[in-house]
């Protein structure tokens, strides 16, 4: 897992940058594919006490699943079907159309843990205290510098590089792209307690006045509190006690639910920034690299999980021969949209909690009243935050299905088609006349589906339509896999 010196020219390989939630999913897709990968963190090995995300959206759910990680942080985490949130809102999470109609509370670390041994069995090379120091790009590769703990340089090069280093990245900054945005709020604190045990299971959130606190479970007798006070503007390296918290807690709940036995506590800022661009040549942005988001709705972390999903296949799919470098273009164009989209949605989630003019209240209480009642209002609000909403553009004339996530289904065999996935493979379903494609085996598997239904379609890795035909003939399936999946007879098929 570790290693200095140089590393030779590898047309074939990935450089990550970063091995925080979106590294570690990347790189693990990656090796899992076949493409050498290098991970590069600054940091030493990761402790299991430190974590900000707590929380795990439906589709985030499902993207791991499709990696064999799902029911393992289940067994683990804390599901929530219900959740509320301020003047008593009420928001049931049992009515989406996932195999995860919850929100699993669990810490991150615990999330990074799976990622990472599924990233090292897979075959991926990490390098701890590593700092990246400069990075350049030609027609060929991308060729990073970085130090040891040592002091000593190394000189690494591949085929494409990803940024997934955070706020701060130091590829967005080698590759000249801005971070545009601003700063949401500071001096938010952040604490895991014990409450007094009639509270064993609360979750909560309100604002009232200047105050906000939320209060969650991880299911393991520690709940994570997320505190802030208008008045209380200081910074981020100010020393947090549990006094403060609890005096927030009471202000904006009405009670500090016994909290107690703190195990972690800490102070940080919300920024809300995103990077114009995602890819500049073979370098590209995904995390908290490419955005930052104010931590209402537990986004973050989810929405950088989602685009190492997005990433991976398609590097794999160029490295490999199976598709042309445009596919990379892609990545920009689908996943740029949902950062924006997660920005103003988490931005105007934390404005309306934190309202303090007559007006602005008046907005959340109507904001809160409506999204109660209407249901399609309801159903695209659960949509955004959960990150099963989402659709990717689609051609003109596509059919009406390219670009959706599919939903897990049971296919004719009984299988799930989200274990079909896995591997990240494409996945074909059909009615039951057509068999098998040979040629493509390590790449595609095709299911059947176990209704009368007729429409084809064909799944990318990361649960989206490729592409489907109501009524398709072998020779308008076999065009369309070429497109997609690439030839049968390409080399490294």
């Amino acid at each position: 897992m570790h290693g200095t010196g140089t590393t030779p020219t590898t047309p074939h390989s990935v450089i990550v940058v970063g091995s925080g939630p979106t590294g570690l999913l990347l790189a693990g897709d990656l090796a899992t594919a076949g493409v050498p990968v290098i991970v590069l963190e600054k940091r030493p090995h990761r402790t299991s006490n430190l974590t900000r995300a707590f929380a795990v959206h439906a589709r985030t759910l499902e993207q791991l699943d499709a990696r064999g990680l799902a029911d393992g942080l289940e067994a683990i985490g804390h599901p929530l079907e219900r959740l509320r949130l301020f003047g008593g809102l009420g928001v049931d999470l049992g009515t989406l159309r996932s195999r995860f109609r919850h929100l699993l509370v669990i810490p991150q670390y615990e999330v990074e843990k799976a990622l990472e041994r599924r990233a090292v069995e897979a075959g991926a090379d990490f390098r701890y205290e590593t700092e990246v120091t400069g990075l350049t790009q030609d027609a060929t590769g991308v060729t990073v510098e970085a130090e040891d703990r040592e002091g000593r340089p190394q000189t690494l090069r591949a085929a494409y590089a990803v940024g997934a280093d955070g706020l701060r990245s130091v590829v967005r900054e080698a590759v000249g792209l801005p971070f545009p945005g601003r700063s949401g709020i500071r001096s938010i604190v952040l604490a895991d307690v014990r409450l007094a045990p009639e509270h064993a299971d609360l979750i909560t959130a309100d604002a009232i006045g200047g105050a906000f606190a939320l209060v969650a479970p991880f299911g393991d007798g520690y709940h994570r509190v997320a505190a802030w006070h208008r008045d209380r503007n200081v910074p981020d390296d100010t020393p947090v006690d549990l006094d403060e918290i609890r005096q927030i807690a009471r202000l904006a709940l009405g009670d500090d639910f016994g909290m107690h036995d703190p195990r972690w506590l800490s102070r940080f800022h919300s920024d809300e920034r995103q990077a114009p661009a995602y890819r500049v040549g073979r370098v590209f942005l995904a995390g908290d690299a490419a955005h930052v988001h104010s931590p209402a709705g537990g986004q973050g972390m989810n929405t950088g999980l989602q685009d190492a999903a997005n990433l991976g296949w398609k590097l794999a799919q160029v490295i490999h021969g199976h598709a042309g470098p445009d596919l990379l273009d892609t990545y920009h164009s689908e996943r740029h949209p949902v950062g924006r989209t997660v920005l103003r949605s988490s931005g105007g989630i934390l404005r309306l909690a934190m309202a303090k003019r007559p007006a602005a209240l008046a907005l959340r209480v109507a904001t809160t009243a409506f999204a109660g009642l209407a249901g399609p209002v309801r159903r695209r609000a659960l949509g955004q935050i959960t990150g099963i909403g989402y659709r990717y553009p689609a051609p003109r004339g596509a059919h009406p299905l390219t670009g959706t996530r599919v939903p897990d289904l049971r296919l004719a065999d009984g299988s799930r088609l989200y274990e079909a996935l896995r591997g990240l493979r494409f996945v074909l379903i059909t009615p039951a006349a057509h068999g098998p494609d040979p040629g493509r085996e390590d790449r595609l598997t095709t299911a059947h589906w176990r209704s009368p239904r007729r429409t084809v379609v064909l799944v990318r890795p990361d649960g989206h339509v490729a592409w489907a035909a109501d009524t398709a003939t072998a020779t308008d399936i076999e065009r369309a896999l070429a497109v997609h999946v690439g030839r049968a007879d390409t080399p490294g098929s």
